[in-house]
């Protein structure tokens, strides 16, 4: 041991850790593969797991340690410079190594609300700090504390270990140091890229099963975390994904798709604008969007989840309920960019959340405030939080209700006022837009079912113990539909009023399929005075609600949305969903499904909803175009501002 702390010299402390840091991670990776044993040992997987598991390692340390490996056999010395950068060295090491274990110890928690290893999502909530630190105290205090204790240990630890691999290094005579990094860095380089091919290493490399945890927990989530940040600056465009096509191939692709007629579509500058015409001819109706926090079908009884939602499923039995609908993706922000503005998903951020989409991106808000409604936003907590303000405001918002704005709230939580309080500010504001005499959309977002799952006492009977779970939120934002619809029953705006009661998401997203399609599936019924009992079997997305609505209010319009108008699909019509799981992108046409991952070919699947199984089979390369058209053409219409409201073709109300 003392000849070969003699030989590294500088590079010893450097080497510890890395040892210290491949322990741990390996370590990490067995014990998420035996909590996840199942799945691992259904693809064979520990074989697979573990070696390229290492690799991914050697690779994250390289790049995390070798660039300063290579500068501390340069610099490092007794005295000086050499003094301050063994000291730079210490406090890299230190931060680095609590880094990547603090990654770790977080990440089955990250696993279980959301189903792979920490990515992207995991930064965009450091945007909010108070908003999230306020939700893990109200419920999960015990992990604050751990993480505090944890962070303490390693940084303390790291901190004391440094220096004592510090103390009497030795170092190689100056006209050395030069050959030596010279092979620190092509070690690194190699290390880093670990690949002698045209590509370097990436997680498409190492992936080897259709589960994408278990593709997952091959890498480590330092590695999984940081490549997800590195891709953000370029996942705009979903062609560096899925591959091309040519522009005018794409714009066909989509065109057909969408199942209108090539004349019905009325510019050349936006490609995807056609004129719709309303099915229902009577006078405009208002609209209203409840849009539910994280209520998926697996929460609702008439769906064949668990019985926690009495409320919508009565609202099932009156209207106009969709039996397989599905969300878009994952988060909030995706489900409020295809209800709004029935925009096709990426692999990007939500357009919510995008630069070039805050001003002229086209929503249904912007449309019928251009047409003379008036249009809010209703929210219990804080309107900025996801960017929603900012976008909500450049795209055809003229009012916004917030937290700020609830005065003597029931109850307030960490996520702001109840959904009760929420419902009952509803209602407050439409009484009094019905009085002024002028039409009316809005959207209001619930929130209490939402981790940490804060709602008042005695309003429900909790469906388990203890109070604050996800089951007994859902049941209380189904309690505060039911007390929204008591008092909309007896408003003046309710004969006027056309409802859509519909969820963002589900919550918990996982599953061993590249793409978990029933946790895709979500509830949507439509209700209001002229809207008759009826229980849709057809396959139907959430890009559809909102044609489907503005041709249930009387609205004809242009507008560049591709969903389907489902008052014109046939009833043997078998439906069409579209779903972004981090990065593949499912489409479905009934039962059959294709898949697109990045860096792989597209690859076809049938879906059983009533066993709920994903099996491969074989489908037609004309359906694997089409999928991929879609994808290209959100990317497209994105960064060339091709998806806006035609303010050429408005129809002023009367």
């Amino acid at each position: 041991m003392t000849k070969l702390r003699h030989w590294l010299g500088p590079f010893w402390p450097i080497a510890i850790f890395s040892v210290i840091a491949l322990i741990a991670l390996t370590a990490s990776r067995i014990g998420l593969g035996l909590w996840q044993q199942e799945r691992v040992d259904a693809v064979d997987g520990w074989s697979q797991l573990l070696l390229q598991g290492l690799r991914v390692d050697f690779a994250t340390l390289c790049w995390l340690w070798g660039v300063p490996a290579v500068f501390t056999l340069l610099l490092a010395g007794p005295h000086g410079l050499g003094r301050a950068w063994l000291m730079l060295i210490r406090v890299w090491l230190t931060l680095g190594l609590w880094l990547m274990l603090f990654l770790e110890i977080s990440t089955p928690s990250f696993v279980t609300e959301y189903g792979v290893r920490p990515n992207r999502l995991y930064v965009e909530y450091l945007i909010y700090p108070k908003e999230v630190l306020a939700m893990l105290w109200a419920g999960r205090k015990g992990e604050l504390l751990l993480a505090l204790v944890f962070s303490t240990a390693v940084l303390g630890g790291g901190w004391w270990l440094s220096g004592r691999l510090m103390r009497g290094l030795s170092f190689p005579r100056w006209y050395l140091r030069p050959a030596f990094a010279l092979l620190i860095l092509a070690i690194g380089f190699l290390g880093a890229r670990s690949s002698l091919g045209h590509r370097a290493l990436n997680p498409a490399m190492v992936a080897f099963a259709s589960d994408p945890l278990i593709n997952a927990l091959v890498v480590n989530s330092s590695y999984s975390l940081f490549f997800a940040i590195k891709q953000m600056g370029a996942e705009e465009n979903a062609s560096d994904f899925y591959g091309e096509l040519p522009h005018g191939r794409i714009l066909e692709l989509v065109r057909e798709e969408s199942g209108r007629p090539s004349q019905d579509f009325s510019s050349e500058t936006l490609p995807s604008q056609s004129f719709n015409e309303a099915s229902y001819t009577g006078k405009p109706k208002n609209l209203v969007i409840l849009l539910q926090e994280s209520l998926g079908a697996q929460f609702v009884g008439s769906l064949g989840g668990l019985p926690l939602t009495p409320n919508i499923d009565a609202l099932s039995k009156e209207g106009w309920a969709f039996n397989q609908l599905y969300a878009t993706g994952t988060r909030s922000v995706r489900g409020i960019e295809a209800v709004l503005t029935g925009f096709t998903p990426t692999p990007a951020q939500a357009v919510v959340k995008l630069g070039k989409s805050q001003t002229n991106f086209f929503t249904i808000a912007d449309l019928l405030k251009q047409r003379g409604y008036s249009t809010s936003f209703i929210y219990g907590g804080e309107s900025h939080f996801d960017n929603m303000r900012s976008f909500f405001l450049g795209n055809g918002f003229s009012h916004i209700v917030e937290q700020k704005d609830f005065k003597n709230p029931v109850f307030e939580g960490s996520w702001g006022a109840s959904d009760e309080d929420l419902m009952a500010k509803a209602d407050e504001t439409f009484r009094a837009l019905s009085k002024e005499g002028k039409p009316f959309f809005s959207l209001v977002f619930s929130s209490s079912n939402h981790d940490p799952f804060e709602f008042p006492d005695d309003r429900i009977a909790l469906y388990e113990q203890p109070k604050q779970t996800r089951n007994n939120a859902a049941k209380y934002a189904d309690y505060a539909v039911g007390e929204f619809f008591k008092k909309a029953r007896q408003s003046d705006y309710w004969k006027d009023t056309l409802f859509l009661v519909i969820a963002d998401h589900d919550s918990r997203i996982s599953g061993a399929d590249l793409v978990p399609i029933p946790r895709f599936h979500i509830p949507g019924v439509i209700v209001g005075e002229g809207i008759g009992p009826r229980q849709d079997g057809r396959i139907v997305s959430q890009i559809d609600m909102a044609p489907t609505l503005l041709s249930l209010m009387g609205i004809s319009a242009d507008y560049p949305m591709l969903g389907k108008d489902l008052t014109r699909m046939p009833a043997d019509w078998p439906g069409r969903a579209i779903m972004q799981y981090d990065k593949n992108f499912a489409l479905m046409r009934g039962k059959d499904v294709v898949i697109l991952q990045p860096e792989r070919d597209a690859e076809g699947y049938v879906y059983d909803a009533t066993s709920q199984r994903l099996t491969r089979a074989q489908q037609p390369d004309d359906m694997k175009e089409a999928a991929l058209g879609l994808v290209l053409w959100g990317s497209l219409a994105y960064q060339q501002g091709l998806y806006q409201t035609a303010p050429d073709s408005l129809t002023v109300l009367n």
